[in-house]
C-alpha cells in the first residue's frame, strides 16, 4: 500500500532512510505483536516524532524484509511525512547553537531518529534524505545484495564474529563451491531454494554469485539478484555448502535446480551469517517506470501485490 493513500501529495514528503542493524536480538523486520522487530523500532520512533493528537503512526515501506537473525549494513525504506512537521525540524530549538540551526530537516530527522532508535546500539541511521521523484524503497530497485559468512574447519575460530559467522567444521573446497555458484547464474526458476508460497513465483535472476576467502579465513558469499524468494540465499549458500564438503556434486545440484522443486538435498543455513549488504537503484529518471514495472510483474505473477 502507497502510504500517501488519503493524503494530498502536495502536503506529503517522501523521505529516504539508509541504516544498520544486528539482526540479532530481533524477530526479523516486519512488525509483529508483542516482539521486537526493526520495522517496529523505526516506526515506534517515527511516532514519536511526528504523532500529535492521536494522528496516524508513520507506516515504513523496506527494500528487503530480513529474517529473525539476519543483519543489515545497507538496508534502505522510505516513508511519508507531513510536509510542514518535516519542515519544521530544522527549526532550532530556543538556545540552540548555530551550527545545528544549518542542518536540513532531513538531517535533523536522521539524527534524532538514530538518537531514539540507537539506545540499544543495534540499530544505526546512516543518512536520510528526501526522495527523488518517482522513488519506492521496495518496487524501484534493480537489484540486492547480499553476503554469507562462514568459517570452516581451517578457520580460526573468533568469539567476537559468533554473531555474524556460521561454524562449519568441515574443511570445504573453495574452487567446488565456486563451481557449484556458477551453475546457478542466470534467469531461472529457483523453486528448489525457495520456500513455497501459494500463488507466488519463484522465478529469479541471479546476477552473482561467488565465494572468497577472506584475510582472516573466513569464507563469504556474494550473493545479488533482482530480487530473492523466502529462504533462497540461504538455501544458496546451503548448497555450496553441500557441494564444497562433497556430500553433494555439481551434477546432481544441476538436476535439483532443472527440476525447480523443494529438495531435501542440501539445508537452509543458519540466518544469522546473512547480511543485506547494498540495495541498488537505476538513475533518478528511470525510478518510476522501474517501480511501475516490477509492482506489475509481481501482481501478474503472484495474483496479487506482494505484503
Amino acid at each position: 500500500m502507497d502510504n500517501r493513500e488519503g493524503h494530498d501529495d502536495a502536503q506529503v514528503v517522501r523521505v529516504r532512510i539508509d541504516l544498520a542493524y544486528d539482526g540479532s536480538a530481533f524477530a526479523g523486520w516486519a512488525a509483529q505483536p508483542g516482539l521486537r522487530t526493526v520495522q517496529g523500532e523505526i516506526e515506534s520512533a517515527l511516532a514519536t516524532l511526528f504523532s500529535r493528537d492521536g494522528d496516524i503512526r508513520p507506516r515504513v515501506v523496506v527494500a528487503g524484509r530480513t529474517d529473525a537473525g539476519v543483519h543489515a549494513t545497507g538496508q534502505v525504506l522510505h516513508v511519508d511525512l507531513d510536509a510542514a512537521r518535516f519542515a519544521a525540524l530544522a527549526r532550532p530549538d530556543r538556545g540552540a547553537r548555530t551550527k545545528h540551526a544549518a542542518l536540513s530537516p532531513a538531517d535533523v530527522l536522521a539524527r534524532r531518529l538514530g538518537g531514539i532508535v540507537g539506545r540499544d546500539g543495534d540499530i544505526v541511521v546512516h543518512r536520510a534524505s528526501l526522495a527523488p521523484a518517482g522513488f519506492d524503497a521496495r518496487f524501484s530497485p534493480v537489484w540486492r545484495r547480499y553476503e554469507y559468512r562462514l568459517a570452516d574447519g581451517r578457520a580460526p575460530r573468533d568469539p567476537r564474529r559468533r554473531h555474524d559467522t556460521l561454524a562449519v567444521r568441515d574443511t570445504l573446497d573453495l574452487d567446488a563451491m565456486n563451481t557449484a555458484a556458477d551453475a546457478l547464474l542466470g534467469l531461472r526458476d529457483f523453486g528448489a531454494f525457495c520456500k513455497p508460497r501459494e500463488g507466488a513465483t519463484t522465478v529469479r535472476t541471479l546476477q552473482q554469485y561467488a565465494w572468497r576467502e577472506t584475510d582472516d579465513g573466513a569464507l563469504v558469499a556474494t550473493v545479488r539478484a533482482d530480487a530473492f524468494c523466502h529462504s533462497m540465499v540461504r538455501s544458496l549458500v546451503g548448497a555450496a555448502i553441500a557441494v564444497g564438503r562433497g556430500a553433494l556434486s555439481v551434477e546432481q545440484l544441476v538436476a535439483a535446480r532443472d527440476e525447480a522443486a523443494r529438495t531435501s538435498l542440501f539445508p537452509v543455513v543458519a540466518p544469522h551469517g546473512l547480511t543485506l549488504v547494498e540495495v541498488g537503484y537505476p538513475p533518478d529518471h528511470e525510478l518510476a517506470a522501474r517501480a511501475q514495472q516490477t509492482r506489475a510483474k509481481r501482481e501478474i505473477a503472484d495474483g496479487a501485490p506482494l505484503p
